[in-house]
Formats: structure tokens, C-alpha cells, sequence
């Protein structure tokens, strides 16, 4: 048969993750022009019209996501010996500031997922989410959300330096897409770029000369870390969009 595969074309339109549209699709939650279909890698017309039951869209969108400003030496997920997972600060201990979530306990571990990592030497804004869709707005292949950092570095910063991180570099044998690199000071630089591929901006660094002393993520897309402290977390608030 023809057509795109219902998850996908549900990915595609920002409804919910694949796996979020599989396990929808499998309990009956998906209607395609007002028929519901429950066969997963059903393929439908790329133009007809999806919607989900006003039970699941609920749930939907009962899902939480949290902001934590990351601490360095703090691993974003897959823990390592004798460093601490970032979702292990999602306590009340650490929480920051009163919203409508006030009185309930913070969202079980388990159900976080990181949406963009940030190194173990790096601190900053970090993501974690129970919703499919935010994961796949912030870290899918087709994810244009800009990605800001502060960056502290050591020795001169010459022009020259300045221009050859704005222009055509490669990592890995592939062309870097455009990022935007400012001077903020004396020995401070402001990048921020869409793709950030492992260790990017280190490793751009690494290849002009200019050794890294901190680098912190101040904003992804339209949300930014503010005044939330090291180590602390607070929800995404209502109307708050990447």
C-alpha cells in the first residue's frame, strides 16, 4: 500500500513522539477521517485529517517536563562511576518556585527523559520530559530550535579566531551547519546553534586553539535559565514554548 505510515505522519505534524503515536495507535486512541485504526505501520494519504480521542489528548497533555540548571560533573543520563545523574536533582529539596504543580511530589525518575545532553564538564539549562512531542521539537532531525551558550575561554581572541568559528568548519568529516559565534567580553563568546553534535562547541574550540574554562547553556529557543540556581529545577510553565 501507498502512502506514509500514520506514526510517522504524526511525528511529522508535532502530535506526539512514533513511540508515543504506536502506543496510541495500539490502544485505539487515533482516529484517521473519523475512523479509528489500531494496526500498527498502517499507512494512510499524507493528507487526510488525524485526531486523537479527548481521553488521550488529556493525558497528553497532563505530561510534565522539567528545567534543571545542570551543575559540572553531573552526567545528563547514562550514570557513570561515582558521578551523579542529573534526574537524581529532580527533588523537592531542589525545587524553585511556587506553580500550579505546588503540593504534588516531583515527577517519578523514571518517567524523565533528557531532550539535549549536556557534557559532564558543562552546566546549564537541561530539559528532561515525560512528553514525546517537546523531546522531538528539541532533539529530532528536523529539531530548528537554537541552542544558547555562554563560554568562558583562556588567552587572546583574535578577529581572525572570531571568523574562522563563523565560518565552514567540519567535525567528523561532515560541514558543521551555521552557527553564530559573538564576543561578550574580554575572554567570553555567546554560540548558538541548531545542531549540536557531541562535545561541538569544544571541539570547534579545540581546532582554532582557544582552551574552554566554562561553558554553560543560557537558553534553548524561547526559554531561558534565568535565575534558576546550580543544581535547582522548576516546571515549564503554562504559555512557556521552545
Amino acid at each position: 500500500m501507498t502512502g506514509v505510515r500514520l506514526s510517522k505522519l504524526m511525528a511529522q505534524r508535532g502530535m506526539c513522539s512514533r513511540r508515543e503515536a504506536d502506543r496510541l495507535i495500539e490502544r485505539g486512541h487515533v482516529l484517521v477521517d473519523g475512523q479509528a485504526v489500531t494496526r500498527l505501520g498502517t499507512r494512510i494519504d499524507p493528507l487526510s485529517e488525524i485526531t486523537v480521542d479527548p481521553v488521550a489528548q488529556a493525558n497528553q497533555q497532563a505530561l510534565l517536563t522539567v528545567l534543571l540548571n545542570k551543575p559540572p560533573g553531573v552526567v545528563s543520563n547514562q550514570p557513570e562511576k561515582e558521578y551523579r545523574e542529573a534526574v537524581s536533582l529532580i527533588t523537592r529539596a531542589n525545587w524553585s518556585g511556587a506553580s500550579a504543580h505546588e503540593g504534588r511530589p516531583p515527577p517519578e525518575h523514571r518517567t524523565l527523559h533528557v531532550a539535549g545532553r549536556l557534557d559532564i564538564d558543562s552546566s546549564g539549562l537541561l530539559v528532561l520530559t515525560q512528553d514525546g512531542r517537546i523531546a522531538r521539537q528539541l532533539i529530532g532531525p528536523e529539531s530548528k530550535v537554537e541552542k544558547e551558550y555562554a563560554v568562558r575561554v583562556e588567552g587572546d581572541l583574535p578577529q581572525n579566531t572570531l571568523s574562522q568559528l563563523n565560518g565552514n568548519m567540519n567535525l567528523d568529516g561532515r560541514r558543521l551547519k551555521p552557527v553564530e559565534v559573538a564576543r561578550t567580553g574580554e575572554q567570553t563568546l555567546r554560540f548558538v546553534l541548531i545542531e549540536g553534535r557531541k562535545r561541538q562547541i569544544r571541539r570547534m574550540c579545540d581546532l582554532v586553539g582557544l582552551p574552554i574554562v566554562s561553558l554553560t547553556r543560557v537558553r534553548i529557543g524561547q526559554v531561558r535559565l534565568g535565575g534558576l540556581r546550580r543544581g535547582q529545577w522548576r516546571y515549564l510553565r503554562a504559555g512557556e514554548h521552545f
